[in-house]
């Protein structure tokens, strides 16, 4: 960063007195700090990387203290960099505030090959870090073996099932699906069964594997309890409410089954709790409208079902489906798997976790494996004139919410009217996201901030750097 950039950053940090995601600080006025190690590994392995700041005094009140030589000290950040696999590469800048010279470390992310970048002192186990807001936390076992599991080609669908055999497997399953897999790929249909059942991913050595148990099973929760959905509606807009009666859950239900059978049985599940509007036009004519786009829930349960996590570090985990009075949530073990990231969804191809299962489902229920899913989605909340669905990734969750059409996500004056006056004082994208309860700060930003913009009632401290992390907006 330029030495100007450096300058606002500690000023911005000395007006609002905390550390960040992204920003880590460190006194060093008496020397350079000489565990970096935690730091390094953690910005390395976050997207988007991150920037240590030597030279401030959290203990003191955020105070610029000054480091004590920063010549030495850049010498010895890189003498600890050095010791990272794969190798850190700082880039750092030197700047004056108040008389005293501050330093910049800006640690890049490294490739996704390359991750989990560690302390070789510790180890890949024990010298993996993620952030986890202003903190630096030890990487958990299955974190490291998400990376390992993307970089090795490791299909965790195809591992064979404890204890089953093949007549664990629903014989009229078994005789649909090489029915609609002869017609549609004609250079199987020469093949004889079990050489089908184990090209396809469905059979290893005569056993039966996890897709197969999860796609043809008589009862695969027989061997799995947890790899079902955990479905229910909760009273208003947080889990704990109760209702008039002091209940808890207005519905609640565990669908299991196939994946073909929980996304049935989740689909009416959604729809037997959520209200249907009737609408009549000008000519008479009557059409129903339901809170949710039904395709578009369709689209995010079959998702879930197909690219959720299926490892031993996640098979006790359920994918869950919650109800609130604004909102519909649906989250599935496992964050976003390979490059993708949620920036991404949507406009690129993604790497497919498990593509046996995606390409099985695609013969089975004539679901599209060509990266139609989320465009789907957010098309379909754009015809019903809803606001854009919300993606989360946050350490092996990947959650999609559905926010209801109400008043205040209509725009309302007196809402556009609290935003306006919260602005007085500049404000970032996560204190405006926590202000108006949004969980996604960048979803909030563009669906209420940008408009506000572009009307001229809302201005960025930051105009030519619109997407900068340090940018504030005020009215």
């Amino acid at each position: 960063m330029l030495e100007e950039e450096l300058v606002q950053l500690v000023k911005k940090i000395i007006s609002e007195k905390c550390e960040k995601q992204y920003i880590e600080l460190k006194k060093a006025s008496g020397g350079t700090p000489t565990k970096l190690y935690d730091t390094l590994s953690s910005f390395s392995n976050q997207v988007g990387g991150g920037i240590i700041i030597f030279g401030i005094d959290e203990g003191a009140g955020y105070k610029v203290v000054g480091v004590y030589d920063a010549q030495d000290l850049q010498k010895k950040v890189v003498e600890q960099s050095l010791q990272m696999d794969p190798v850190v590469r700082p880039l750092f800048t030197v700047a004056q505030v108040d008389g005293k010279v501050v330093v910049s470390a800006e640690i890049s992310e490294c490739d996704i090959y390359d991750k989990p970048c560690f302390y070789k002192g510790a180890g890949r186990i024990r010298g993996s870090y993620i952030r986890v807001g202003d903190s630096d936390h030890p990487m958990t076992e299955y974190e490291i073996y998400s990376y390992e599991a993307f970089k090795r080609r490791i299909h965790d669908e195809l591992r064979i099932v404890d204890r089953a055999t093949m007549e664990y497997l629903k014989k009229d399953n078994i005789i649909e699906y090489l029915l609609k897999l002869r017609r549609q790929k004609v250079n199987l249909a020469n093949l004889d069964d079990k050489r089908i059942l184990e090209t396809q991913g469905i059979s290893q050595d005569g056993l039966p594997t996890l897709a197969g148990l999860m796609l043809l099973g008589e009862y695969p929760q027989e061997f799995y309890p947890q790899l079902s959905v955990t479905a229910m509606v909760v009273q208003g807009k947080e889990i704990g409410e109760l209702g008039e009666d002091g209940e808890r859950f207005v519905d609640n239900k565990r669908v299991e089954g196939t994946i073909s059978q929980m996304l049935e049985g989740t689909l009416a599940f959604v729809r037997r709790n959520m209200r249907v509007k009737t609408i009549v036009t000008e000519d008479g004519t009557r059409a129903d409208k339901p809170e949710y786009p039904i395709k578009a829930v369709r689209e995010i349960i079959l998702n879930a079902l197909i690219h959720r996590d299926y490892s031993v570090h996640t098979e006790r985990s359920p994918v869950r489906l919650i109800m609130y009075e604004d909102r519909l949530e649906l989250e599935n073990p496992g964050g976003l798997y390979g490059r993708i990231t949620v920036d991404d969804l949507g406009k690129v191809a993604a790497d497919t976790r498990n593509p046996y299962l995606a390409g099985a489902l695609e013969i089975m229920i004539d679901t599209e494996n060509r990266f139609s899913g989320i465009p789907t989605v957010i098309a379909e909340h754009k015809k019903a004139d809803m606001p854009a669905p919300v993606f989360i990734d946050r350490r092996g969750v990947f959650k999609v919410i559905f926010y209801k059409k109400t008043i205040v996500q209509d725009k309302n004056i007196d809402f556009e009217q609290e935003i306006l006056n919260y602005c007085i004082t500049p404000r970032t994208r996560e204190e405006l996201a926590y202000k108006f309860g949004f969980e996604a700060p960048s979803y909030f930003i563009k669906t209420y901030i940008y408009p506000l913009i572009n009307s001229g009632k809302i201005k960025m401290t930051l105009p030519d750097k619109p997407k900068s992390k340090y940018q504030k907006y005020y009215s």
